[in-house]
């Protein structure tokens, strides 16, 4: 039984796990795991992954959730291109940096950014208050700052002069905001210029591609998810507004 990558492409993990493994000719089957019709919440998925998320990977009998440690896998198992995950010390150093400190940040921040400003009206069929917007837009706006002067600088990738997965896993996650109609690389030409190099390097093709469906976020309506996952939606995002 070969390579297995269960990925909804509306999900940034997962682009940025089928964007490295297209790029890397990795074989793999894809199986698409729809999270709006609830499909991560099912028993045959749970199998899977007992977390019911996604991305997850099954190499044979072997399972593994969270994409970074699957991304790491994949570097090591197919033993891709160096720049990657450098082997150089401190390349890799600033790799896991990134790693690391993205979660609650670029992530946390651009999340919810998109949850606000699309799914949150969707939700309660209210337009979204501008002082909500504004709110979440300069929380994002202060990691973006971070992210420019601590991790880009003036480097043309982040461990410096090759694409690496943290180039990867950081652009994956700022299209998110895009999707919802927040252009947050307009006014920012250092990280407009970045995002082209990325593109380049990991094919501007297959990036689109990966890209299609989260561009496309802004024109969800509340028929296409599954009820019981819209409640639960509802649920987090009032609590967190």
């Amino acid at each position: 039984m070969g390579l297995e990558l269960y990925l909804d492409l509306l999900s940034q993990p997962c682009r940025a796990l089928y964007i490295f493994a297209r790029s890397n000719n990795i074989p793999f089957e894809f199986k698409h795991v729809e999270l709006m019709k609830g499909q991560h919440r099912t028993e045959e998925f749970r199998k899977v992954n007992i977390l019911m998320k996604v991305p997850a990977l099954k190499d044979g009998s072997f399972t593994l959730a969270e994409s970074i440690a699957i991304l790491l896998y994949l570097a090591r198992k197919f033993k891709t291109p160096d720049h990657w995950y450098p082997s150089d010390l401190q390349k890799r150093a600033r790799v896991d940096e990134y790693l690391s400190w993205q979660h609650i940040n670029i992530r946390g921040k651009g999340s919810k950014l998109f949850l606000t400003k699309v799914l949150l009206p969707l939700l309660t069929g209210q337009p979204l208050p501008p002082e909500k917007l504004e709110g979440v837009t300069e929380e994002l706006n202060v990691v973006l700052k971070q992210f420019e002067e601590k991790f880009l600088q003036d480097k043309p990738f982040i461990a410096g002069t090759e694409v690496s997965l943290a180039d990867l896993v950081a652009l994956v996650e700022l299209m998110q905001p895009v999707g919802a109609g927040y252009d947050l690389f307009e006014e920012r030409p250092k990280l407009a210029a970045w995002r082209k190099r990325v593109e380049e390097a990991v094919g501007k093709q297959l990036f689109q591609e990966a890209h299609e469906s989260i561009l496309n976020a802004k024109n969800l309506t509340a028929d296409k998810f599954e009820p019981e996952l819209l409640e639960h939606f509802k649920h987090q995002l009032l609590k967190q507004n």
